[in-house]
């Protein structure tokens, strides 16, 4: 009635024709009721819409704690086991040298999990340092595969410059081989040809630098896309190469790149035909002569 009210001042004082706008007062409380139920209905769906997302974040965050959980219980039961035998059997040195094989892989695969913990807590919290590095990524990431031979050992890796350029860039080097560490991992664990192998290619196309991670796994479904950057996020794939994982890997990937201002994306022409990951640069902060916009936006985003 306040409304109606002050709508008819505003009628006198413009000198409008009431009957132009509303045809009587009934009609005009049923317009603001027709709003008020109009509001109601828009917050009634909002406040659904949040709780399916709150229900949503609830699943995944259970779904990892449980599968968290199984993927450190299984490697110390493991290792459990491996040590009673060690203890309560006189074994040949070949059977030690195997079991110990097998006792080094479990423990690889629980620092791996603590790892994806700790990363993501780092990037979280932003604690993860400020330093920032020019460096050619060419170069990084060469070095990178050399001194992690040992945990690639069944991966082909294959590091690309059809242009032999240098691509100098402000980067936390902490991070980008954090980035380098999940990409490759994940294409020697999701495979199931006997050789897994990935191409890392360093192309330039109008000015704008993308890496370009082609590997020749399982691929990817297409309505899983632009779901798998998600945190928490598993696909159908650990079940067909009896791989669990975290959900984090790519996220942390993900992450990664928008802290540096770059643009990740993935295709696959689908299942079995292996994937691809692509790490595209801004245009305008392309190589050493224009990174200084680069510089200084990473400045702001890690100076905390």
């Amino acid at each position: 009635m306040e409304i109606t009210a002050a709508l008819e001042v505003i009628i006198k004082k413009f000198h409008i024709d009431p009957g132009q706008i509303f045809p009587s007062k009934s009609g005009m409380i049923f317009l603001v009721l027709t709003l008020l139920v109009t509001m109601v209905m828009a917050g009634i769906l909002l406040a659904f819409i949040y709780y399916q997302r709150t229900v949503r974040l609830f699943r995944l965050q259970h779904n990892f704690i449980y599968n968290f959980t199984h993927e450190l219980k299984t490697p110390v039961t493991s290792l459990k086991i491996y040590l009673e035998t060690f203890m309560r059997h006189s074994l040949e040195p070949e059977d030690i040298r195997k079991y110990s094989g097998y006792m080094l892989e479990d423990v690889s695969r629980l620092i791996e999990n603590i790892n994806s913990i700790l990363n993501l807590a780092r990037i979280e919290s932003r604690s993860y340092g400020a330093e920032l590095t020019r460096v050619d990524l060419v170069e990084v990431t060469r070095n990178f595969c050399d001194k992690n031979q040992s945990l690639f050992r069944n991966l082909a890796i294959t590091v690309t410059n059809p242009g032999n350029q240098r691509f100098v860039y402000p980067v936390n080097l902490l991070l980008f081989e954090m980035l380098l560490m999940n990409i490759l991992s994940n294409a020697e664990k999701y495979n199931n040809t006997g050789k897994p192998a990935v191409e890392i290619l360093f192309k330039v196309h109008k000015q704008r630098l993308s890496i370009e991670f082609s590997d020749n796994g399982i691929g990817i479904e297409t309505e899983e896309i632009k779901k798998i950057f998600r945190k928490f996020y598993q696909t159908a794939k650990q079940e067909e190469t009896n791989v669990k994982g975290s959900g984090l890997g790519l996220y942390l990937v993900f992450s990664i790149a928008k802290i540096h201002g770059w643009r990740v994306t993935a295709k696959s022409p689908g299942k079995g035909e292996g994937s691809t990951f692509i790490l595209t640069s801004p245009r305008e902060d392309f190589g050493d002569i224009n990174g200084r916009n680069l510089w200084k936006m990473l400045k702001k985003s890690v100076s905390w």
